[in-house]
């Protein structure tokens, strides 16, 4: 399965989720970006104590791993409902943001900084 396919069968595997359970009143953009911020925060919760040296050992140890890849996973699909709900074609959004970046920090200028 390519990589847009793998997307869309996210998008409608969420959207089938949610459907569901008739929540799609309570997903407003608003409350949407809440989700994914307070996602964000129980991501931060998993490496807070950890020093930055061990945090590639702390991210493969199995037992830790899974919960961050259960945070990640809460956190992406948090930002993929936001986005379906605004009708935001994320993947095209993420390229013009990398493109933004590129010229906002030239590798020759910022490399190592």
């Amino acid at each position: 399965m390519s990589r847009p396919d793998r997307l869309d069968a996210m998008l409608d595997d969420i959207r089938d989720f949610v459907r569901e359970r008739e929540w799609e009143p309570f997903h407003d953009p608003k409350n949407l970006a809440m989700a994914v911020a307070s996602e964000a925060g129980e991501l931060l919760s998993e490496l807070r104590w950890v020093r930055g040296e061990e945090a590639d050992a702390h991210c493969a140890d199995p037992e830790s791993r899974e919960r961050v890849a259960d945070e990640i996973a809460d956190v992406a699909v948090s930002l993929l409902m936001l986005a379906d709900r605004i009708g935001l074609d994320l993947p095209a959004a993420v390229h013009a943001k990398m493109r933004k970046n590129r010229q906002k920090y030239p590798a020759d200028e910022h490399r190592g900084r």
